[in-house]
């Protein structure tokens, strides 16, 4: 039978030289974060099923792989059997579903106000495309406990803090409310059951522009009128931001908290990156409450960070309200991007330590000891034939230096 070498649809395989990337970018996120006073936990990469599917996480919920029951509790003989039936667990879609269990069955040992860290895996069966992976990792922060805008303000001071350690600078914040989307689009004209339907076009605006958006909701059931005044809304609201948003229905206590958190993001981050309102900002997750943020990084057509207020997750596993939001760097896409940039792990040099077959190996070995003392990284390997072509092999490997063992008089060089 002939074996398939390929990672299974959707996953991938990670080299050396990306994964030292890899791990590079996530040390310096997760130091900086904990820098920062926020602890780091973790939880299983399986959640039980009813979790995952009761979390009102949007689309992502039809995404869910599910993980078949096992032994005598599965019965396939049964009659009228129902996915449902069939599982008991599934793979968690991101770190927020567990993040509020883990909190709901942790708090009494936690400090009343939870700043969460975690890093991890999730797992999505999306239609796999280029940059699109079934299998991806997410670094989120999270406060739990805090419903002032103290949480945005440290969130996303936070999450520029660890993007500039990476010398990612070309960004800008994107702010919203889900509130103020809501009240705009309720008092339009739209029904409560069109809102996210709207949001979803209203989302693709930067993307198909505004006479689209007035075709995709036309092409819908929705009400003429509805139709117009959210095109003259989304017209007026771009020219004069949010000082208009209380003729359109939003509180004035919410329209207080927007200006509060882009005026005081903007004075912190003096002028190193901007905090702008964006109304056509929308993210997919039906659980966010209140304010929804994102990161463009440069023109990319996507975010490289994003992230939300859900006050009522949280609480639902303990039948209680517990404030809670949090930002999420897309571990992935940020990766990917840096590389692209040719982005190399600084301070870091390699050397490779060539033996004859005639050395003893274990003065090799004490050797490569004494090199990495001073600092270094040190492999090991026999000298080849044509050293010249070993040596090209090295350095397109991302090795910096070499070393020839002659025991005492062992003497490392440049690779250039």
């Amino acid at each position: 039978m002939k074996v398939n070498l390929n990672p299974a649809k959707g996953m991938r395989d990670i080299t050396p030289y990306e994964k030292e990337i890899r791990d590079y970018v996530e040390g310096v996120i997760v130091n900086t974060y904990k820098q920062c006073g926020f602890e780091l936990f973790e939880t299983p990469v399986v959640e039980n099923i009813e979790n995952l599917i009761g979390s009102e996480g949007g689309e992502n919920l039809k995404l869910i792989y599910k993980i078949l029951k096992r032994g005598d509790k599965l019965d396939l003989n049964k009659e009228g059997l129902t996915e449902d039936d069939l599982a008991d667990l599934g793979l968690r879609y991101d770190l927020t579903v567990p993040l509020s269990r883990f909190y709901c069955n942790n708090r009494a040992k936690l400090l009343p106000v939870f700043k969460a860290l975690q890093v991890g895996n999730v797992f999505r069966a999306e239609r796999a495309q280029k940059g699109r992976y079934r299998s991806f990792k997410q670094c989120d922060i999270d406060i739990i406990g805090d419903g002032t805008i103290a949480a945005e303000l440290e969130l996303i001071a936070t999450t520029a803090k660890a993007l500039y350690a990476l010398n990612v600078k070309d960004f800008v914040v994107r702010f919203n409310d889900r509130r103020i989307l809501k009240s705009v689009i309720l008092n339009c004209g739209f029904r409560e059951e069109d809102f996210d339907g709207v949001c979803i076009i209203v989302d693709k605006l930067d993307k198909i522009g505004m006479d689209g958006v007035k075709d995709e909701l036309t092409g819908k059931d929705y009400p003429d009128g509805a139709v117009e005044n959210l095109m003259k809304a989304l017209d007026e609201i771009n020219k004069k931001g949010i000082d208009c948003l209380t003729e359109y229905g939003v509180g004035e206590e919410v329209v207080s908290d927007v200006k509060k958190v882009l005026d005081e993001s903007n004075i912190y981050a003096a002028g190193k990156y901007e905090v702008v309102f964006d109304f056509t900002l929308v993210r997919g997750m039906g659980y966010y409450t209140g304010s929804i943020f994102e990161i463009a990084y440069k023109d990319l057509g996507y975010s490289i960070a994003g992230g939300g207020r859900y006050d009522e997750m949280v609480g639902n596993f303990v039948g209680e309200k517990i404030p809670a939001v949090g930002f999420s760097i897309g571990f992935e896409r940020l990766v990917n991007q840096l590389m692209e940039e040719n982005f190399k792990v600084p301070d870091k040099e390699k050397v490779v330590l060539l033996f004859e077959p005639t050395d003893r190996y274990i003065d090799v070995l004490a050797k490569a000891e004494s090199i990495r003392e001073e600092g270094y990284t040190v492999s090991i390997f026999e000298k080849a034939k044509k050293l010249n072509k070993q040596l090209n092999q090295f350095k397109n490997y991302g090795f910096k230096k070499f070393a020839l063992y002659k025991g005492e008089e062992t003497e490392i060089k440049d690779l250039e």
